[in-house]
């Protein structure tokens, strides 16, 4: 699992992509720069409401992050080769295990958020291509930068997140490791299981 620090700074990025997918759809770049004042507005100017009741974070994780981002194909990858071992239930439950326990893990990093500063980079992609990388570097007051890659992929006429880059360490790469290890000690459903225990944990 990816350490708080990390995940605060990867949160901060994470929703800059996350409230207006049609804008600048044809430059996800530009679509990220757009959304990111609206999104972080709205946390910055709740922020002592949602550290009061913190469960009011959740309608907003759901509200802007579930609709662009691409949970099945993350879950996908997040399995590797046992996703073929799994039936289609099974392949259903893990991706909705796996969106809950991202969602939960935002959602609580988003209340870390203090401000850190977003600098946007020049994407390096041919014009035309339906898969780009969005690089990105967040730097915080006496912290060194920290370069947050977001790869993305156009579904129709949306860009959707399908994998995060954070200082070098990709978040489904992070998640396989894991996901390999519980399958390998109990199966797809062993998997299930532990991943809807920490979701039935966190949300205690």
């Amino acid at each position: 699992m990816p350490s708080l620090k990390v995940l605060r700074g990867m949160v901060t990025g994470l929703f800059l992509v996350s409230a207006c997918a049609a804008a600048a759809i044809d430059d996800p770049g530009q679509m990220v720069r757009a959304t990111a004042d609206q999104v972080l507005a709205e946390v910055t100017e709740r922020k002592v409401e949602l550290e009061a009741d913190a469960s009011l974070i959740y309608p907003l994780v759901k509200s802007t992050v579930l609709p662009h981002f691409d949970f099945h194909e993350m879950a996908q990858s997040a399995l590797g080769r046992f996703w073929r071992q799994a039936n289609e239930a099974q392949r259903e439950q893990v991706t909705n295990e796996f969106r809950e326990l991202l969602v939960r893990t935002y959602a609580s990093a988003l209340l870390g958020y203090t401000g850190q500063k977003i600098e946007y980079l020049p994407i390096q992609a041919p014009a035309g291509q339906d898969r780009v990388t969005v690089p990105t570097r967040m730097s915080a007051a006496n912290a060194p930068s920290i370069p947050i890659n977001y790869r993305l992929r156009l579904n129709g006429d949306h860009w959707l997140v399908y994998d995060v880059v954070i200082d070098g360490v990709s978040l489904i790469t992070n998640y396989r490791s894991q996901f390999a290890a519980e399958v390998r000690r109990g199966g797809i459903d062993g998997l299930i299981s532990s991943l809807a225990g920490k979701n039935q944990r966190a949300g205690k």
